[in-house]
């Protein structure tokens, strides 16, 4: 998805400013500025500037920039992973999940890489990163999965997931994108059996 600039003057003559429309165009404004500097370079001003507020409203609906910066993480869940059902056929709807998504950088998932990337270098920021995937990904993951070592096997799925998700959209690394559909989903198939797999 690419993120359209919405300020809340685009609402249009007669249509009321609500709550939820003024929330959208400052979470919008946000994921904008978090995708172009890093965490540490955004400032709430510069947000609400760009969405067409007042900086108060943007604290009134998220808080802190911290706060702010966890929702951005959650975004819509689009594309999000396969946390529900039967886990017996996990690596295989994981697989079929990676290649559905092809390899276009403007979807959400991936625009949250490039922002966890972006930020990556700021402690506060790497906080918030892993308090966001422990809570909303992994340990979901590991509930989803139970066994012995859930956590351990989950955080295995999710590096195979998020780094082939960077090399074959950020980096756009040409086998994992233009390779036969068949010969990536075997790969990917059991690369996630076996970091599910409850073997030592």
């Amino acid at each position: 998805m690419v993120l359209k600039a919405m300020k809340c003057s685009d609402l249009g003559p007669g249509r009321t400013r609500n709550a939820a429309a003024t929330r959208q165009a400052i979470l919008i404004a946000a994921t904008r500025r978090f995708l172009q500097d890093s965490y540490e370079c955004v400032g709430l001003r510069d947000i609400a500037r760009d969405a067409g507020v007042d900086v108060a409203l943007v604290s009134r609906y998220f808080g802190s920039k911290e706060e702010l910066f966890q929702e951005v993480l959650r975004g819509d869940r689009e594309g999000k992973l396969p946390l529900d059902g039967d886990s017996t056929d996990l690596p295989a709807r994981l697989a079929d999940l990676m290649l559905d998504n092809g390899c276009e950088t403007d979807r959400n998932d991936v625009e949250r890489l490039l922002i966890i990337l972006r930020s990556a270098s700021s402690p506060k920021a790497a906080e918030i990163v892993r308090e966001s995937l422990r809570h909303d990904v992994l340990e979901p993951f590991a509930d989803l999965i139970g066994g012995r070592n859930a956590p351990v096997r989950a955080s295995f799925a999710m590096a195979i997931f998020m780094g082939t998700t960077i090399l074959r959209t950020v980096m756009q690394v040409g086998p994992l994108c233009d390779e036969d559909r068949g010969i990536v989903r075997r790969k990917l198939e059991q690369l996630f059996e076996a970091a599910l797999s409850e073997q030592p």
